[in-house]
């Protein structure tokens, strides 16, 4: 199955340190992001969407700049799997964060992903108040 890769960013009123615990952390996600969102071993989370369980690994985090997710299983090879990296941007010349969030899934309506992301970032900015 051939995966498409999404990327949009977003400018958000929230220092990057306050910021990170929202794209990081099993509670901060489940606020904004998925319905439900466990830790388990190994670096692994169980998101939850409509009652269905998608597993992930985290694999990659540098504190307050990203973080990304590669869920397990969803490719057949196991070397193209989907996941969802968060990245934290700050201007040095307004002090403006961003947030550049890249979706890589088989899902390649992009308006779709635009409508998507535009609606959980909302969610996002109402929790950080931006």
């Amino acid at each position: 199955m051939e995966k498409f890769k999404f990327v949009v960013e977003y400018e958000l009123r929230a220092s990057p340190k306050m910021l990170f615990p929202y794209i990081s952390t099993a509670s901060g996600l489940s606020q904004w992001f998925a319905n439900k969102v466990n830790t388990m071993p190994e670096q692994r989370y169980d998101f939850q969407w409509d009652n269905e369980s998608h597993i992930a690994r985290q694999v990659s985090m540098r504190q307050n700049k990203g973080v990304r997710f590669e869920f397990l299983d969803t490719a057949e090879s196991g070397a193209d799997n989907n996941y969802i990296d968060f990245r934290v941007d700050q201007s040095e010349l307004t002090q403006s964060t961003f947030l550049r969030v890249t979706d890589y899934s088989p899902t390649t309506d992009e308006d779709e992903l635009k409508d998507l992301w535009d609606g959980l970032m909302d969610k996002l900015r109402e929790i950080v108040g931006s």
